[in-house]
């Protein structure tokens, strides 16, 4: 079944489960560094959670960058369509004592491996924060006023 789920299938189910969980998401969000977070949510509590998703083997196993993106969150998901074979998230090099895993597909989503809390300090987590806040404000005005973007706003 993996193979005929597409990353916009498991992003739409993960983002289900994540607002269920109390986290708003937010896709696709540009990070420090030229990374990019796949998922990145915040809760109540100001606390961020960001997903990478894969959705196949070749894709997980090429990631080499994945390590940077744990400076950018209090916890980290792995999460992947219902199918894909799981022993590599398992093993030492994806880290699973320090990230979470989440089985998705287009409706929904389940984590299977909860993610550790790790905080990030507090000039950090208010950067990105800001930054998150920024982009879905940006994203909403391109929605309901796309004309209004070209007024500026970095």
């Amino acid at each position: 079944m993996a193979h005929h789920l597409s990353a916009a299938d498991v992003l739409r189910g993960t983002c289900r489960w994540l607002l269920r969980a109390g986290v708003a998401p937010l896709a696709e969000v540009p990070l420090s560094g030229g990374r990019r977070a796949d998922i990145l949510g915040v809760d109540a509590a100001g606390r961020l959670t960001l997903v990478e998703i894969k959705v196949s083997l070749a894709d997980l196993r090429g990631d080499r960058k994945w390590t940077d993106y744990l400076d950018h969150c209090d916890r980290y998901f792995w999460a992947v369509p219902a199918g894909l074979p799981l022993d590599d998230l398992h093993t030492p090099a994806f880290r699973p004592e320090e990230t979470g895993l989440i089985i998705a597909d287009r409706f929904d989503a389940e984590g299977v491996r909860d993610a550790p809390w790790r905080p990030l300090n507090a000039s950090r987590r208010k950067a990105i924060t800001l930054n998150l806040a920024r982009r879905g404000a940006q994203r909403w005005l391109a929605l309901t006023d796309p004309e209004s973007l070209a007024f500026g706003i970095d």
